[in-house]
């Protein structure tokens, strides 16, 4: 028989185990104070190319400690061992876009900094050391732009062509590219030898190579980066690349290889072309400087000691695709002790108008590659479905025999009759194709083009096994979506399979067009269409890392500006609108971007920096729309594109455009006015509140039915608009509200508005507290829907409801729900701009059980889990060390919750609906 404890015997141990582990914990918490990670400089980390005059510092911290905060900081700056700056103790919170105050930093040099940072309880915890290094002064610079022809030799068709697909039928094309010298769209290689006969310290280069560029040294990739530098209007702005490169470097003879293509620098195809652009030759500037550790350094630019030769790629286009011919290819010309005595010297080139700037935005890469899933053969033609929709190219590994040629067509769509792969809806012809060099396993895929699919089409050759004939044999194939390589910083899930597939759809969507710039799609156009920036602007600051994108869509902006202020509907501005598609050009709900972009910007980061550095971007747009209005009527532009109904997608049908013009022009303006005071600019505030509010009255005046309480034709979009930008009085608000209700509901809960019209008719619903209608015209497989294209199949977002109807299958312009997830469904909403102080107030509608969310915020990761059982509500909340929250449990009393740092796991009951 076993013994039995007694009971006091029991409770001596656990009362004495309970001792130790509180005393264990005591211990703990004192030996390891509060963590410092996460060092940023202009919120990057260790960036080498820092172009602002006092820039920021921040930092992360992490705590065992329930409510722990910093109360105090220290920053120590130093260069070559030698103090710079000491903030010294300074009796603050404040752990992001702390300035620096020191001396002036000199250009190109390297910086240590470390911060010392004191929690609640005045323990001091030290990070380790990080750098920053200033960007060159290029002012005076020796280094020369250089190539295979000069832009006089060219024959180029400098400059902006119509949108519409330059036709040959039109002999005035045909004649113009006929014209071009062939050097000038060709591919070219460049190298550059140079010895180092020293023990090296550190390397970095800086490149730009444009349209983009491929740069190895010692025949080693320098970086993952592709598709370098980003898209810019080269006339304004050209960026260049900057990469630590010293591990690479041998003792003696170095090489320097360059790979050269067309990009959006000198778009001019003969195959699909949406469009044509030029601002040159294909032309790269390039300055190495190598530090050696006896304290001397030298300089190696791009002069007239390169040479150059043709690349093996024979065709490359952004829109038509690329072709790759692996006979002309010389090993080794990128490595040491290759004979480049049959290159030619290069040339030196008129360097592009527009300014040298750094590129802080990160680059795209190949992030995920897929396999085929399915495989069909018609005719000689093998047909792969990748299983995935995406941005990116292929990549084949082919054998066969010297000259034999493969074909490479890929697209989204298949062609109903044959069953082959259909460019009908993305734009075509955009091909690939590779010609053997008969050497065993070759890999290839295309360098300086992409397209939107998920079907590859090969020809020419036969695929995983051969026929017994005499073609080519592919043994593998994959396709590479690329995005940009920004870090995505959101989760959403929940028990509602429709949410999740829908809020996947969107991001695959929002990856394929987050390129250089935030694009309609990845085939057809490839253009920064604006309305996208802000439209979805939440929902893509709750997913991914922006700090660097926004910066760089605005300075997109300020180089479309025109001179009267208009702001162009794409920037980067490639293309000219011929007569009569003016609207394409210029629209209020696209060129607002100006001034909301940088007002989202700070509230997901407490930054108002971008509201600052382009305060006149927004008041010359503002003023531009003013010379526009007719008694503060704004009549121009697209409205509500795309909305939903009987019509044909496109042109607004359901709602005059003039309401969605006006409404735009108040927001802005009410925007600006509120920018004005936060920079102290008394007189503009003056102005612009006075115009804000005559625009509202004029609004009211115009469009409100005072009978019947509707705005314009009583659409959606028009009282959702209202609503939502606050135009609506305060008595009027609850009848706009029951009409916008109303309409709704009597179409079966299903939605009306379109590209414009989507983000204020939910956020109308959820900040009016009707998630649950929300829910109910989100919950449903029928179009529109998001349920319906899941249902359908696809696999990024489409540019109509119905894909069925034609159009892109690849947007995520009607991506606006994802907003409702983060900020409703989850609740996570900024109290203060930046996160700093946030509130959780999750809304548990319809049938949902559960949510799962989280955002990384400057500060930390924000993460909500919640669930329902048995009419009761759980939730737990993770808050970053330094950081506040407000947590409102649904319905009941007493569910408010102010709480520091730390999980927190709260539950009420939950009232019957």
């Amino acid at each position: 028989m076993a013994s039995i404890k007694p009971i006091t015997m029991i409770l001596k141990y656990n009362i004495k185990y309970s001792l130790l582990l509180i005393l264990f914990t005591l211990f703990v918490f004192n030996v390891y104070p509060i963590d410092i990670k996460d060092l940023t400089c202009e919120m990057q980390k260790t960036p080498l190319a820092m172009d602002k005059a006092n820039p920021r510092f921040g930092w992360k911290l992490t705590s065992n400690v329930q409510g722990d905060k910093q109360t105090a900081y220290q920053i120590i700056l130093t260069s070559n061992g030698v103090k710079v700056w000491d903030s010294g103790k300074v009796k603050s919170d404040q752990s992001q876009l702390v300035v620096y105050k020191g001396k002036p930093l000199e250009k190109g040099k390297r910086y240590l900094w470390t911060v010392k940072v004191w929690d609640a309880k005045g323990k001091m915890s030290e990070s380790k050391n990080t750098f920053f290094e200033t960007a060159p002064d290029f002012n005076n610079t020796k280094t020369q732009w250089i190539g295979a022809i000069t832009q006089a030799n060219s024959n180029l068709p400098i400059g902006r062509r119509d949108l519409h697909s330059p036709s040959f039928k039109k002999l005035e094309y045909k004649e113009l590219y006929d014209k071009i010298n062939p050097l000038a769209l060709h591919s070219i290689i460049l190298r550059k030898s140079f010895n180092t006969s020293k023990t090296v310290d550190k390397a970095i280069v800086h490149a730009s190579g444009l349209g983009h560029y491929n740069l190895s040294l010692n025949g080693k990739k320098v970086s993952k980066d592709i598709f370098t530098p980003v898209w810019s209007d080269y006339d304004k702005t050209v960026y260049y690349n900057t990469y630590q490169i010293d591990t690479l470097l041998n003792k003696g003879e170095n090489v320097i290889g360059i790979t050269l293509g067309n990009g959006f620098y000198n778009a001019v195809g003969n195959r699909y072309r949406k469009l044509w652009v030029s601002f040159g030759p294909p032309t790269l500037f390039l300055e190495m400087h190598v530090y050696y550790t006896d304290g001397t350094s030298e300089i190696i630019t791009s002069d007239e000691s390169w040479k150059y030769a043709l690349s093996p790629i024979t065709f490359n286009d952004i829109f038509g695709g690329e072709d790759y011919d692996a006979r002309l290819e010389q090993k080794g010309w990128d490595k040491p002790s290759f004979n480049d005595k049959s290159w030619k010297s290069v040339v030196i080139q008129e360097a592009p108008k527009g300014i040298l700037r750094a590129q802080q935005i990160t680059s795209v890469r190949s992030i995920k590659e897929y396999g085929a899933v399915s495989m069909s053969k018609i005719d000689t033609s093998y047909v792969l479905n990748m299983g995935q929709n995406l941005s990116g190219y292929p990549e084949i590994k082919v054998t066969g025999k010297k000259g034999q040629t493969v074909k490479i067509t890929v697209g989204e769509l298949l062609n109903e009759e044959t069953g082959k792969v259909s460019q009908k809806q993305s734009g075509g012809p955009h091909i690939y194709s590779y010609t053997l060099k008969g050497d065993g396993v070759e890999e290839w895929h295309p360098e300086f083009t992409y397209y939107g699919f998920q079907y590859i089409q090969i020809d020419g050759a036969n695929v995983l096994s051969s026929d017994g004939s005499d073609k080519p044999l592919i043994v593998d194939i994959k396709s590479h979506f690329i995005y940009n390589s920004t870090n995505e910083n959101g989760h959403f899930e929940s028990s509602n399979e429709i949410f999740n597939k829908a809020h996947q759809l969107i991001k695959n969507a929002v990856r394929s067009n987050m390129q250089s710039v935030f694009t309609d799609c990845p085939h057809r156009e490839k253009l920064g269409w604006l309305e996208e920036t802000h439209l979805n602007g939440p929902g893509l600051l709750y997913n991914w890392d922006l700090t660097q994108f926004f910066p760089k869509v605005m300075q997109d902006i300020a180089d479309g500006q025109q001179a009267d202020g208009l702001v162009p509907n794409i920037v980067p501005e490639y293309v000219e609108f011929g007569k009569g598609l003016e609207v394409f050009r210029d629209s209020p709900e696209w060129g607002g971007a100006a001034v909301i972009v940088p007002w989202m910007y700070y509230q997901f980061y407490g930054d108002n920096a971008l509201i600052g550095e382009y305060y006149y971007v927004m008041k010359q747009y503002v003023d531009y729309l003013t010379s526009r209005s007719t008694d503060h009527i704004v009549s121009h532009g697209l409205g509500d594109w795309y909305d939903y109904g009987e019509h044909r997608a496109g042109f607004s049908m359901n709602s005059p455009v003039e309401v969605s013009a006006t409404a735009h022009y108040y927001y802005v303006t009410h925007l600006l006015a509120k920018a004005a005071k936060m920079f102290n600019k008394s007189n503009d505030e003056k102005k612009y509140t006075v115009l804000a509010q005559d625009i509202r009255k004029a609004f009211n005046e115009k469009f409100l039915d005072k009978n019947t309480m509707q705005y314009g034709s009583g659409s959606q979009f028009c009282n959702a608009v209202a609503l939502f930008m606050g135009i609506v009085e305060p008595q009027n608000k609850v009848a706009v509200l029951q009409n916008l209700k109303a309409d709704i509901q009597q179409r079966g809960n299903r939605l009306t508005t379109g590209d414009v019209g989507n983000r204020y008719l939910f956020q109308a619903l959820a900040l009016n507290d009707e998630n649950e209608l929300m829910y109910l015209m989100n919950n449903h497989t029928d179009a529109p829907g998001y349920g319906f294209q899941i249902q359908f199949g696809v696999t990024t977002l489409t540019e109509q409801w119905d894909p069925r109807k034609g159009a892109s299958w690849n947007h995520f312009m009607m991506g606006q729900i994802d907003e409702w997830f983060f900020q409703s469904l989850a609740g996570i909403v900024p109290s203060t701009p930046g996160f700093k102080e946030f509130t959780i107030q999750p809304q548990p509608v319809g049938d949902l059980t559960w949510v799962k969310a989280n955002h990384e915020t400057l500060y930390g990761k924000i993460a909500v889990s919640w669930k329902v059982e048995n009419d009761i509500f759980y939730l737990s909340v993770d808050v970053p060390v330094n950081t506040r929250a407000t947590i409102i449990l649904p319905g009941g009393k007493d569910t408010k919750r102010i709480v520091g740092s730390g999980q927190h796991v709260l539950e009420c009951k939950l009232n019957k609906k």
